[in-house]
């Protein structure tokens, strides 16, 4: 046995972007919080989101549209009842965002006075992204950082990895979970009456992501380990526009650059999004993504290009500074040239299946942002349409577990972690063999376009990998890229399950093998055996 190291609280969030952080600052009014952060507080995805937040401020906007057009982008696969309630909720949602100190571009209307400048995105039919500049997410998690910084109800605990949730001997109530201190290499108990996940997707599970490093999947695979049902995961969104340089890992080029008036072209500089779908640039992120699929492999080319050269150039840098910075330093000058750019996955529309307040099938567990199903999405993700998700459930999980507060179980205890029959790895090899071979292999068989034999040679590699992780997690300490491993090799499995189960085409899923979309298409949700 190692030495127990115990910390506990009322509420565990793990996980700090802005579904995290936005719950601890709303739970805190009433208890004590802890927050686990994988790395530092602000790598998740939140810091790196470009494009903004939808929200229905513009008279001429409604809520029904906001709607209409989510539902639309989902290809109506979407929860109405959910996406109501979040569209309803945006404008009030943003407003406490903006008391807490957040700073929305804004502008002088024709009347001269001030309002905040919106700006448009694929799948919406107006004007309703709110906007930092090209860094909304980076506003939005400094904001909150601030805030909970401050908060004496909140505790941190950075370079935390979350490795499995801990649940009570009838399995129905989550008691807290175990975790592995990066920085003193151990692993630590934390006892919780409550328990949220806001891990963010996992993107990481594919060879090319806009996603940072962290996006491993870990709340899907804790979660699916602890028996929580998840739904979806067939659904993974490929951001169309991924920078493509070979100095330039993982950047995104926002969808409000085809908002502004960008256009994808060819490398002989024709149009072509107009030959896919007659909202030409401002398709759907699947529609999009397929059409630059498609263009690319029957040019038999690596990149496409997006071009906003036309524009006026105060414009392109007053817009999108950030974005003409970073292409500036590599020698692109998007005032004056196209962008070459790929599709790369961006975003986990399926996740662990919740409620509208974000509660999942085990008692005190709670899932939101990224990392969970609520019916939003559908089987596509609508722009600008996730972080209003972080801060809408994030808001209504905490009304939940305000009201359950006294159904907790009292003096739990967790039993200290043994790793008395473990060793140090002197093989990280073959962590390091395996993620590549899991990564590529999602790319080839799971990725943008899919068929049957793809499926089942990704069913069996990923079985092999399964097995061989066990294995190795039995006999050796943890670390970090195992921990990640482990998960992302779960998640792959349940992303091939779901996406063999579905025998139709669908938003982000197109399967050659079944082209067309079925009249009475459903959520596919999978539920781990009782065994």
């Amino acid at each position: 046995m190692t030495n127990a190291i115990e910390h506990s609280c009322d509420i565990l969030i793990i996980g700090s972007g802005a579904a995290g952080l936005t719950l601890a600052l709303q739970v805190a009014k009433f208890s004590k919080v802890t927050v686990l952060s994988k790395a530092k507080l602000n790598d998740g995805s939140t810091f790196y989101a470009q494009g903004g937040i939808a929200a229905v401020f513009d008279k001429k906007d409604s809520i029904e549209s906001h709607v209409n057009d989510t539902l639309i982008a989902g290809a109506n696969l979407c929860d109405r009842s959910v996406v109501e309630m979040t569209a309803e909720k945006a404008k009030s949602s943003l407003e406490w965002l903006i008391d807490c100190g957040a700073d929305f571009d804004q502008e002088l209307s024709p009347k001269g006075e001030q309002r905040y400048h919106l700006t448009q995105e694929g799948g919406h039919s107006h004007r309703r992204i709110l906007h930092a500049a090209d860094a909304t997410g980076k506003e939005v998690q400094t904001t909150l950082q601030a805030q909970v910084l401050k908060h004496p109800n909140i505790t941190i605990l950075e370079r935390y990895n979350a490795i499995d949730l801990v649940t009570c001997e009838d399995n129905e109530r989550v008691i807290g979970a175990y975790v592995w201190n990066r920085e003193q290499e151990r692993v630590e108990t934390i006892c919780a009456n409550n328990v949220a996940l806001a891990t963010g997707g996992a993107s990481k599970v594919y060879q090319y992501t806009s996603n940072p490093d962290v996006a491993s999947g870990d709340g899907i695979a804790m979660a699916w380990r602890a028996g929580c049902s998840v739904a979806n995961l067939e659904f993974n969104q490929f951001h169309p526009t991924s920078l493509y340089h070979p100095q330039s890992n993982n950047f995104l080029l926002s969808e409000a650059l085809r908002g502004e008036g960008a256009i994808l072209k060819r490398p002989d500089g024709t149009r072509f999004m107009d030959d896919f779908d007659s909202r030409g640039e401002l398709a759907p992120r699947d529609v999009v993504a397929r059409a630059i699929d498609y263009e690319m492999k029957r040019l038999g080319v690596d990149c496409l290009y997006l071009d906003i050269s036309h524009k006026n150039n105060d414009f392109i840098t007053s817009h999108f500074p950030t974005i003409y910075e970073h292409c500036l330093s590599l020698g692109i000058d998007i005032t004056k040239e196209a962008m070459p750019v790929v599709p790369a996955a961006h975003y986990t529309c399926g996740g662990v299946f919740t409620d509208k307040q974000g509660a999942t099938n085990i008692k005190g567990l709670y899932a939101i942002g990224e990392v969970a199903y609520t019916g939003l999405h559908g089987a596509n993700r609508m722009a600008s349409n996730s972080l209003l998700e972080c801060l809408v459930f994030a808001k209504s999980a905490a009304d939940d577990i305000k009201i359950h507060l006294d159904q907790a179980y009292p003096d739990v205890s967790i039993a200290p972690w043994d790793e008395s029959q473990v060793t140090d790895s002197d093989e990280e090899v073959v962590i390091q063999h395996n993620w590549h071979e899991l990564r590529l292999f999602m790319w080839d068989y799971v990725g943008i376009v899919r068929t049957d034999k793809r499926l089942a040679r990704a069913k069996r590699r990923v079985e092999m990998l399964q097995c061989e992780i066990k294995e190795y997690y039995k006999h050796f300490k943890v670390s970090n890229n195992l921990l990640e491993l482990r998960n992302l090799v779960q998640v792959a499995e349940l992303i091939i399950d779901c996406a063999m189960q579905r025998k139709e085409s669908i938003g982000l899923h197109y399967n050659l093998d079944y082209p067309e979309t079925l009249l009475d298409s459903k959520p596919t949700v999978l539920t781990p055996s009782k065994d």
